[in-house]
C-alpha cells in the first residue's frame, strides 16, 4: 500500500465540472458520476461550500488502466477507520471526486467487475486538494494490492444445537472462550461518536434542513439530510428523509443502501432485508453482502449470514470483511475455521491489532494457549494504549492451566499505563500470583496484595479483587479479615458463588456453623442457577457444521 500526503498548490487539472461533483460531507450523491446535478442540488452544494469554507479538503483523481486509459463507470469508495465513508462512480473521463473532507486518515480504492486497484492510504489536513490516481490492471490483479488468499478452504454446511464440539479443556476454559468469542464480535463496533454535536455540525444540519424545506419532494435535498443524520448514527432522524428520497428515486443504489442501514440501525431488520435483497439483485457488491450478513445474523439466520460474510470477504478482501467473516465463524463455534480466517487476515493486514486480538481468541478457543498469548502480545505491541488485547490476555491467563508466555510482562505495562484502572491492576496481580506461586511472605505475594488493594481502592465494586484479598488472608490464617473481604466481594457481586463458598469455609474455621451452612447453601443454589443459565445460553447459539475442503484447513496455522 502507498501512503500519500498532500502537497501545496492547486490541482493542475481544475474542476471536473458540474456533471461530476460528489460532496462527501453531506454526500448528496453517493454515486453521482452518471447524473447531471439538478438545480436544487447545485444550490445545496453552493450553500455547503459557503458553510464549510473552514474545511475544504478534496480528494479527486482519475481511475485508469495500467496503460493510462481512463476507466468510466468504475466504482470508487473511500474508507476511514476501516469503515466505508462513501462511494461514487467515475464519469466518462474516468474522474472521481470526494469533497469537504475533515482532516484525518483515509483509504481509497477503485474496482470494476472483478478487477481492483491497489488500496491507497492518504493523510489529509488543512485546506487542500489532493490528486490521487488509481490504476486497475488489465489482468485483474491489484497493483500492490491483495487478492484473496487460497486458504482457508472450507464451507459451512448447516447449523446444529450446541454440542461442545470445538471446545477444549475445563469448563472454566470453555466459559472464558465463549465469553471472548462474543467480545471478539463486539470489536467490530466503530469508534464511539461524540455525544454532543459540534457547533460546525449544527451549522451544517441547519443548512441541510433549510435546503430540504426548499425542495421537500426532491431527491437530492432529502438524501443529503438523511445521509447526514445516518453518519451521525441518528437513525430515527435519518429514516424519513431517506424514505422520501427513495420514493422520489427508487433506483438510486446509494440511497437505498443508506435506507437499509437506517432500518437496521432502528432494529427493523425485516424491512432492511427487503431492501438488501433488491440491492443484491442489481449489483454484486461486497458492502451489500456484508450488510446482508449483519441483517441475517440479527434475524436469527446465522447460516445465511456466514455465507454473505464469506462472499463479502472473497469479493473484497478488506480488513473489515475478513474480520466480519471470522467473527461470525467464531461466534458459532467454528473455531478452527475462524482461526484460519483471522490468520489469513492477519497476514494481509499485519498492523491490525483487532485482527491479532481476534486470532488470539480463536487460538485460545482451539486450546492453542501459548500461541494465543503470543498473538495477543503482538496486538498490544501494535498499539500499547489499546486496552482490549490486555483484557483478553488477563482472561486467558487466569483460565489457562499453566502460565502463558509474554503475558506477565505485557500486563505489567498495562498496569503501569493505567494505574487507575481496577482491571489492569487485578489482571497483573493474578498473572504474578500464578507465575510466582502463592507462598506467604514472599516479595511476589506482597506485590500481588498491593495491586489488589489498589484495584479495590480505585473501584470498591471490584468484587474479584476483594475475593482474592480474602484468599490471601485465608493463607495467613486470618479468618476474621478473610470474612471481611469475602463479604465485600459479595456486596459488590451477590452472584459470585465462589465468594459464598469461601465465606462459608471461613465461618466454619471460626466455629460459626450456622453461618457457614447458610453460605454453602447459597453457593449450591447459585451454582445450579448459573449452570442452567449457561446451558440455556449455549442452546440459543447455533453451532456451524463445517465441511473441510482440504487437509490444510485443519492444521495449525
Amino acid at each position: 500500500m502507498q501512503r500519500i500526503y498532500p502537497t501545496s498548490g492547486k490541482d493542475s487539472r481544475g474542476e471536473p465540472g458540474s456533471r461530476f461533483r460528489c460532496d462527501l460531507s453531506v454526500k448528496i450523491y453517493r454515486r453521482c458520476g452518471k447524473r447531471w446535478l439538478s438545480a436544487a442540488a447545485v444550490a445545496i452544494l453552493l450553500l455547503l461550500s459557503l458553510s464549510s469554507a473552514a474545511s475544504s479538503i478534496t480528494i479527486e483523481g482519475i481511475v485508469k488502466t495500467a496503460g493510462g486509459a481512463p476507466i468510466p463507470d468504475a466504482r470508487v469508495r473511500i474508507e476511514r477507520a476501516r469503515n466505508r465513508v462513501a462511494g461514487t462512480t467515475t464519469n466518462p473521463n474516468g474522474l472521481y471526486r470526494f469533497a469537504e473532507l475533515p482532516s484525518g486518515d483515509y483509504t481509497v480504492i477503485a474496482e470494476t467487475g472483478v478487477r481492483k486497484s491497489s488500496r491507497k492510504d492518504i493523510h489529509v489536513s488543512g485546506s487542500t486538494t489532493l490528486h490521487v490516481d488509481l490504476i486497475i490492471p488489465d489482468d485483474g490483479s491489484a497493483t500492490g494490492g491483495m487478492e484473496f488468499a487460497d486458504d482457508p478452504k472450507f464451507s459451512v454446511a448447516a447449523v446444529t444445537d450446541w454440542t461442545a464440539a470445538g471446545g477444549h479443556g475445563s469448563d472454566a476454559v470453555l466459559r472464558t472462550s465463549e465469553a471472548l468469542n462474543k467480545e471478539t464480535a463486539a470489536l467490530k463496533a466503530a469508534s464511539p461518536r461524540s455525544a454532543e454535536p459540534s457547533e460546525e455540525w449544527r451549522k451544517q444540519e441547519n443548512t441541510l434542513r433549510a435546503a430540504q424545506v426548499e425542495a421537500s419532494e426532491g431527491f437530492a435535498a432529502n438524501h443529503a439530510l438523511g445521509e447526514f443524520y445516518l453518519h451521525a448514527d441518528k437513525f430515527e432522524d435519518a429514516l424519513p428523509f431517506l424514505e422520501a428520497a427513495y420514493k422520489s428515486n427508487p433506483i438510486d443504489f446509494g440511497n437505498e443502501y443508506d435506507l437499509a442501514l437506517a432500518l437496521k440501525g432502528m432494529g427493523r431488520f425485516g424491512d432492511a432485508r427487503e431492501h438488501v435483497r433488491k440491492l443484491a439483485l442489481r449489483r454484486d457488491d461486497a458492502d451489500v453482502h456484508r450488510l446482508a450478513g449483519e441483517v441475517d445474523e440479527s434475524l436469527g439466520d446465522p447460516l445465511a449470514a456466514v455465507h454473505e460474510f464469506e462472499l463479502a470477504a472473497r469479493g473484497d478482501p478488506t480488513e473489515r470483511n475478513y474480520f466480519e467473516w471470522g467473527s461470525e465463524l467464531l461466534l458459532h463455534r467454528a473455531v478452527l475455521q475462524a482461526r484460519d480466517v483471522f490468520a489469513t487476515g492477519a497476514k494481509a493486514y499485519p498492523k491490525s491489532e483487532r485482527m491479532l486480538t481476534a486470532l488470539g481468541a480463536a487460538l485460545f478457543a482451539g486450546a492453542f494457549y501459548d500461541e494465543a498469548a503470543r498473538r495477543l502480545c503482538e496486538a498490544s505491541d501494535l498499539n500499547p494504549s489499546n486496552p482490549e488485547p490486555y483484557r483478553f490476555m488477563g482472561r486467558i491467563e487466569m483460565s489457562a492451566p499453566d502460565p502463558l508466555p509474554c503475558i506477565e510482562q505485557k500486563l505489567a505495562v498495562f498496569a503501569a499505563q493505567r494505574p487507575t484502572d481496577p482491571l489492569a491492576n487485578y489482571y497483573y496481580a493474578m498473572a504474578l500470583w500464578k507465575r510466582n506461586g502463592q507462598a506467604v511472605g514472599t516479595p511476589a505475594f506482597a506485590h500481588v496484595e498491593n495491586l489488589l488493594n489498589t484495584a479495590v481502592k480505585v473501584d470498591p465494586g471490584c468484587g474479584d479483587a476483594w475475593l482474592q484479598l480474602g484468599v490471601m488472608q485465608t493463607r495467613r490464617n486470618d479468618y476474621q479479615k478473610a470474612i471481611e473481604f469475602y463479604t465485600r466481594a459479595i456486596e459488590a457481586n451477590p452472584q459470585m458463588s465462589e465468594a459464598h463458598y469461601r465465606l462459608g469455609i471461613a465461618y466454619d474455621r471460626i466455629g460459626e456453623k450456622e453461618k457457614a451452612a447458610e453460605q454453602l447453601r447459597l453457593h449450591d443454589e447459585l451454582q445450579k442457577e448459573q449452570a442452567a443459565a449457561v446451558e440455556k445460553a449455549r442452546k440459543q447459539v447455533k453451532q456451524f457444521l463445517v465441511v473441510v475442503d482440504n487437509e490444510k484447513a485443519g492444521q495449525h496455522p
